[in-house]
């Protein structure tokens, strides 16, 4: 027990270190940005001293190191800043980002479903027709990009001319599921689905390797030879163990699934971060994409540390380490 709280300790303070690592370096590149604040926010007939004093209240002038300190002490207190129209970041970043944390782990959901029934399909037949159809199905999942999926599913599925309908092509206004639960799911379905496909794809992969080997050690043989039916065998104690390699591959894909609904976002219309991010750039917003870009670095890190402590969690040999 007290290597695993000595463990999970290690994490926990690795994480403010990372969050701050990540703060100071999005902040250090947007501070390269050639878009004037004060010009943005004030609009291109501003005088020079009207420009000059904006400057000043904002402390745009101060060294970059005061100006990240004082970042800092706002984002302690939940601050991320002023948009270049007044808003607050923070505002903005907590109606959208529930949005796109819904899409991402219903498509990573939609993901892990797929490969565990594909994955141990295709370990159980090994080397024979079923597994070779399932390689080349992953191997496909694999390369296929989101976005061009995602476009795909909207002239097939959508309701735009030639589409079959079922599904909204541009999500117009989000509904939540408690609001509509029918509406709710009909617009997230392509979306999560079009995230759901890629990352399907390597964790099936992963599981069929792991149930392989998993497969193939002593105490499965003992046990079937011993007269367990094979199929317990597999869903107690094959499955289980198999499952945790798995387990420490899923933190990654969260975060690169988030990364992807950010894209998959802009196509659907979806009111999420990666509208969010859209805009600032659009707009030269360098405060807005530094909030969402600081934000979503954040939500990474903390995802992948979190599945790493279930990853000791359900892994007793890890705990002697």
């Amino acid at each position: 027990m007290s290597n695993l709280l000595r463990l999970i300790g290690r994490r926990l303070v690795a994480l403010p270190l990372m969050v701050l690592g990540v703060t100071l370096l999005v902040f250090v590149v947007m501070s390269f940005s050639n878009a004037d604040p004060a010009r943005l926010a004030l609009g291109e007939s501003a005088s020079a001293d009207a420009l000059e004093q904006y400057r000043e209240v904002h402390h745009l002038n101060d060294p970059l190191l005061t100006r990240y300190g004082a970042y800092m002490m706002s984002l302690l207190h939940g601050d991320l800043g002023q948009s270049f129209t007044g808003v607050r970041i923070t505002d903005l970043v907590s109606t959208a980002f529930p949005i796109t944390l819904q899409l991402t782990f219903i498509g990573i959901f939609l993901a892990v479903i797929i490969a565990l029934v594909l994955g141990v399909v295709a370990a159980l037949y090994r080397d024979q027709w079923p597994d070779q159809v399932i390689r080349i199905i992953s191997i496909l999942s694999l390369a296929t990009p989101s976005f061009w999926l995602a476009l795909l599913l909207i002239q097939w599925l959508g309701d735009v001319p030639g589409g079959a309908g079922f599904f909204p092509s541009l999500v117009t206004d989000w509904v939540g599921f408690t609001d509509d639960p029918g509406a709710y799911l009909r617009q997230i379905a392509l979306p999560a689905f079009a995230i759901a496909v890629p990352n399907s794809g390597t964790l099936t992969r992963i599981v069929r390797t792991a149930m392989v080997e998993e497969l193939d050690r002593d105490y499965v043989r003992t046990a079937i030879g011993a007269g367990i039916p094979k199929r317990t065998v597999i869903a107690r104690n094959v499955l289980r163990n198999a499952l945790i390699t798995p387990l420490t591959v899923l933190g990654l894909r969260l975060g690169y699934a988030m990364g992807g609904a950010v894209v998959i976002e802009i196509i659907f219309n979806i009111q999420g971060m990666g509208q969010l991010i859209f805009q600032g750039v659009t707009r030269n917003d360098v405060n807005i994409v530094q909030g969402v870009s600081i934000t979503v670095a954040a939500a990474f890190i903390i995802i992948n540390i979190v599945v790493d402590m279930l990853y000791v969690l359900v892994n007793p040999r890890i705990r002697s380490i």
